[in-house]
């Protein structure tokens, strides 16, 4: 008897382990899912707003739809605005902890009372605990009614110069770019010719022209510097160019040798001697790198001197051309009047859309 007694209570123990056991697996499965709902002010007045804060933690591995409200929870609280879900990972990434916030506000002054919210989760649907909003009206001394005051006027906003700068700027622009447009548009049209007055200086005797030339070189004094070759080279252009005026051939393009020849044709021998001796000497200098003596550059200058003195034209006194002045007549060219009326264009459309700019500034600055 005692033995059977002994295994009915075994049995019995484990009979209550194993329910126990699943009673604790079901509670842990129901604390799966954790839904929470609070109201930031329990108490507001009429027109204030209160959040309200829907959460919900889950298995990571769960969808969660939340309730949809659209402009009323319960009869007398309006939803203002509902923000967009907050979604947060717990536990190693395997919980979701989501928040939903909803803007409610009323207009009439009760106590209200808000039933909980249901959230599906996966096909279980959860509720959370129910919240109470109190809503107080505006108190109101109706004992005093001398401290009620009507609407008052419209009060006018005190002028500001600053917002008057930028018109008034554009403005002036807008008429410095109107007399620019007239004065363009004036020239398109214009087709008289532009007419022009040029001073024409007379052109120096070629002996007068090279002695110019040569004092210049003389004061330069290049070849003290030891640049010889350039000294020469100077000295003969002048020479060849003297020549070429004087004498009607092109003697800067022939060689020191050929001037010579030619001008033996008809002139002084001694003299073409002379500058023979400059150009052979020049001649070296340039090309075969001798270096001329001081005493002999200066020789050479004076050689080129006497040269020019002994075969120049003289020209009789009071018969020296004096400078004219000639009248120039030039057509304006296509280039300048699509110039001018491209601009014209440009400063047109400036116009316009300045003026549309200030226009529309001061409308909003007055109205």
């Amino acid at each position: 008897m005692r033995m059977t007694k002994a295994i009915i209570k075994k049995r019995c123990k484990t009979l209550w382990l194993a329910f126990s056991m699943l009673m604790a697996t079901g509670t842990l499965h129901a604390q799966s899912v954790v839904v929470d709902a609070s109201v930031d002010s329990m108490q507001i007045l009429i027109g204030e707003q209160a959040k309200i804060k829907l959460e919900a933690s889950f298995d990571a591995g769960k969808r969660a739809v939340f309730p949809f409200i659209q402009d009323t929870i319960v009869r007398g609280i309006e939803v203002v605005d509902i923000a967009r879900p907050d979604t947060q990972y717990l536990n190693d990434r395997k919980r979701l902890h989501v928040t939903q916030e909803y803007t409610i506000t009323s207009f009439d002054s009760a106590l209200y009372y808000i039933p909980p919210f249901e959230v599906r989760v996966d096909s279980q649907v959860y509720r959370s605990q129910s919240l109470a909003l109190k809503v107080y009206s505006i108190p109101v001394d109706t004992l005093h009614p001398e401290r009620f005051f009507g609407q008052k006027d419209i009060m006018e906003a005190p002028f500001a110069w600053s917002d008057w700068v930028p018109s008034i700027g554009l403005s002036l622009l807008a008429i410095a770019l109107s007399v620019l447009f007239v004065f363009l548009i004036i020239r398109f049209n214009d087709n008289k010719p532009i007419i022009r007055k040029i001073k024409v200086e007379p052109k120096l005797p070629p002996h007068e022209q090279a002695m110019k030339e040569i004092e210049r070189i003389k004061g330069e004094k290049i070849w003290q510097k030891g640049r010889s070759k350039e000294y020469y080279t100077e000295l003969t252009d002048a020479i060849r160019v003297y020549i070429r005026d004087r004498f009607d051939f092109n003697a800067l393009e022939m060689t020191s040798s050929e001037i010579i020849n030619k001008l033996l044709e008809s002139k002084d021998k001694e003299a073409i001697d002379d500058l023979k001796e400059l150009f052979v000497t020049a001649d070296l200098v340039k090309f075969a790198k001798y270096d001329p003596l001081m005493n002999e550059n200066d020789m050479n200058l004076v050689t080129a001197i006497d040269f020019i003195n002994e075969t120049k034209l003289e020209v009789p006194a009071g018969t020296a051309p004096q400078p004219t002045e000639i009248t120039v007549e030039e057509k304006r060219s296509k280039r300048v009047k699509i110039g001018l009326g491209i601009g014209a264009f440009v400063a047109g459309i400036a116009v316009v859309l300045i003026l549309i700019y200030v226009g529309m500034n001061i409308y909003d600055l007055c109205f």
